[in-house]
């Protein structure tokens, strides 16, 4: 009898190991979701703000072109009439 015990207690042991390597499996994988999860998040919101920067950076150009436009009008036509000092 003391054998067949020891060899019941045994097989509850692996049972139990079994079942903490299956949770410890899972919480793993469980934690890899989480992080892949995180990463593209973390992607989509870099993604978002790089795209809203350039085009803040775009319209202040466009800005900066438009104005050195005006302001090269503005010198021409004050030579044309004259009021230009050198």
């Amino acid at each position: 009898m003391p054998k067949q015990n020891r060899q019941a207690g045994m097989s509850q042991a692996n049972q139990a190991s079994q079942a903490a390597n299956t949770a410890t499996e899972f919480a793993s994988e469980t934690n890899a979701t989480e992080v892949r999860r995180q990463n593209q998040q973390s992607a989509q919101q870099s993604a978002q703000s790089a795209a809203s920067q350039n085009a803040a950076t775009e319209f202040a150009s466009e800005t900066n072109v438009a104005e050195v436009r005006r302001q090269n009008q503005q010198s021409a036509s004050q030579q044309s009439s004259g009021q230009a000092t050198e």
